[in-house]
């Protein structure tokens, strides 16, 4: 198959393309509401958002003690000192909007498909520019160079989508939503969440730790080829670096690895692929989905082979800023005999794959998907999702918020929680 997206551009009798070009976010909400597949997409997340939160797990029950509070150097003054110049430019309305409690159940309404059927925060593209510069603000402050400037890059991909199948007013780089959770502070939990089309940034911190997932981040094209931005490109670490790995392991263990040998196989069972979702299990509103273990078990890799399994994590993760990020990795590397690797599709330089690395304390995903605003049929490397979850009840730093009340707050209980 070719990996070229132009190979796929669709043409004006495209149905999924066609009227995009006359209606903006809201119009395409209430047009993609009358279409039967995304009511019952949209119905059964709403079912999901009303369950309590356990977290990501195996088999339904959280693994305590994993998680302790501990200053891990997050760079919470300069967060802080963001969050206050943007909440300082912001009027009375645009704080009502913002603003929501630190437990709130909104942390958990994101999603990362186009059309936007749950208004939640301050969007982007509604705002002036000074505002959504302070917004970025929080955002540079929050996360390390190579996280910000991969964030943008899904934005700005967004955007040269929207251009390519002419709907500028549905896929732009504003077309994304701003929220607060609990008041900034440099010893108090809060946190912000960023969520659009292929962008999902949930970001939690208390005094100098933080925590951010669920993170999706993803493009259909992953590459820019003409216009200001010509040349940009997202996710070849984690193509290149996962490919690598995976031919590199010998027979017996890439067997053992590789779980279906075709991205949609007869021999998944029911629920195994998602009309949406496709592959991968951690998307929006999967925040108690159960996930067994899978593939290959870190500890019987090599040691140069188990070192980059950890790299390969660590590219999914280096949005964290230095100290988190090492906090991280050092906590991977505390499970990495409880560490799975899998794959499903071939592993071929052209193939098309998903993988998975899980443990108990990480979940990532890579898949290559089929097209939704591209015409390519079967999976194909110019449409890339990644998802990043924390496992076992840290998703939205929900088990440190919970150690944070016992400690500081006794008697207080987290909204929504199992």
């Amino acid at each position: 198959m070719t990996d070229n997206f132009r190979d796929f551009l669709p043409g004006p009798d495209f149905h999924r393309t066609q009227g995009c070009s006359e209606r903006d976010a809201y119009s395409h909400a209430t047009h993609s509401m009358t279409i039967p597949f995304v009511q019952e997409f949209v119905g059964g997340w709403r079912e999901l958002y009303e369950q309590p939160f356990v977290g990501i797990t195996t088999d339904g029950t959280t693994t305590p003690g994993l998680y302790r509070l501990a200053d891990e150097g997050a760079p919470t003054a300069a967060m802080v000192a963001a969050a206050r110049a943007l909440l300082n430019r912001a009027s009375a309305e645009q704080a009502g909007l913002l603003n929501h409690p630190v437990d709130a159940p909104e942390w958990r309404i994101w999603s990362n498909p186009e059309f936007y059927v749950h208004p939640v925060g301050l969007r982007l593209e509604e705002v002036d520019e000074p505002m959504r510069e302070a917004i970025f603000g929080v955002l540079r402050a929050s996360l390390s160079g190579k996280g910000y400037h991969k964030a943008r890059a899904c934005m700005l991909m967004n955007a040269f989508l929207g251009e390519l199948v002419n709907a500028p007013r549905i896929m732009n780089e504003f077309s994304y939503n701003f929220s607060f959770f609990g008041e900034p502070s440099p010893t108090e939990p809060w946190g912000w969440q960023l969520f659009g089309h292929h962008l999902a940034l949930n970001c939690f911190v208390v005094g100098g730790q933080m925590v951010i997932s669920p993170t999706f981040m993803g493009a259909e094209p992953n590459i820019i080829d003409t216009g200001p931005y010509k040349g940009l490109t997202i996710f070849q670490d984690e193509e290149q670096v996962g490919l690598s790995l995976m031919q590199s392991l010998p027979r017996e263990l890439r067997d053992q690895a590789q779980v279906y040998k075709l991205m949609r196989d007869p021999a998944m069972p029911p629920g195994r692929y998602h009309p949406a979702d496709q592959r991968h299990m951690g998307a929006a509103f999967q925040d108690n989905r159960l996930v067994p273990y899978e593939g290959v078990l870190a500890s019987h890799l090599d040691a140069k082979t188990q070192r980059r399994l950890v790299e390969l994590a660590g590219a999914f993760i280096e949005y964290l800023p230095t100290g988190p990020l090492s906090a991280k990795l050092a906590e991977i590397e505390r499970h990495l005999d409880q560490t799975r690797f899998c794959w499903i599709g071939g592993y071929g330089d052209k193939d098309p794959f998903y993988y998975r690395i899980q443990s108990p304390v990480l979940m990532v995903e890579f898949d290559h998907h089929t097209g939704v605003w591209l015409t390519n049929a079967e999976p194909a490397k110019c449409h890339i999702h990644t998802v990043v979850r924390t496992p076992n009840g840290n998703d939205y730093g929900k088990d440190l918020l919970r150690q944070h009340y016992e400690c500081c707050h006794p008697g207080r209980k987290i909204a929504g929680h199992s």
